[in-house]
């Protein structure tokens, strides 16, 4: 695990102290526009706490536009370094309590991962936890289940590192599943429950993959595995 530096600590506090400026700001700018009653107050924190994290997810996503976290190594002492450390700081301190908590619902956690960069298809949601989330990319009628891991990072002692997973159209994540970085899963395919699917593993479409670390143990029915409109057609 690399250390922190101070400087990064600088940015971050900056860019957490606009988000919550603003968001305490427009808070109260938008309490003595709205007739609230007896709900002034109640109605200030909500919408402060809403509005910081706005903020600061709008902060977050303008940082790595210009400062892009790029895949692959991320070399000792760079500048790619100083900007995932910045950008790790954004992960633990604001976002990964909320991606963990399981209080926020299903559909709108799926705004959130769309909000960190996570390219999701139509009707695709996860109820797991999507790290790295610029860095996953899933097709349409996909799930991630219940405290499923999606992890597209390396930390193996100083060796820290991106690599994007890919998951194809209609494909399941099980529940407590865990796939590390550089994964490929193919349309149809599933991953069972509680399986690990190691770095760099290829999964092809409509396979079945279970175990620790997981292993091909079987398919689905090949109409599981035709394209969407193609099976509508059969």
């Amino acid at each position: 695990m690399r250390k922190i530096n101070s400087w990064q600590i600088v940015v971050f506090s900056l860019l957490l102290t606009l988000a919550v400026s603003m968001g305490i700001g427009l808070a109260l700018l938008l309490a003595r526009l709205i007739p609230l009653g007896g709900y002034h107050e109640i109605a200030v924190v909500f919408f402060s706490g809403l509005l910081i994290y706005s903020f600061a997810l709008f902060f977050f996503r303008a940082f790595l536009l210009f400062f892009p976290l790029r895949i692959g190594d991320i070399p000792e002492e760079s500048q790619q370094e100083f900007v995932y450390h910045v950008y790790l700081l954004f992960y633990l301190i604001l976002f990964y309590p909320i991606l963990r908590s399981g209080f926020v619902p299903v559909p709108i956690m799926r705004l959130v991962y769309l909000g960190l960069g996570a390219k999701l298809g139509a009707n695709t949601y996860s109820s797991g936890i999507i790290l790295d989330a610029q860095f996953v990319e899933i097709g349409r009628n996909s799930i991630v289940g219940q405290y499923a891991l999606l992890v597209p990072h390396v930390i193996e002692g100083k060796k820290l590192a991106h690599y994007p997973i890919q998951l194809g159209n209609n494909v399941t994540i099980g529940a407590g599943a865990t796939v590390l970085s550089g994964v490929t899963i193919g349309d149809g395919a599933i991953v069972s429950t509680g399986a690990v699917v190691t770095k760099g593993t290829q999964i092809g479409p409509g396979e079945i993959w279970g175990g620790i670390p997981a292993k091909l143990i079987g398919r689905t029915a090949p109409s599981a595995q035709l394209p969407e409109n193609a099976a509508k057609s059969v």
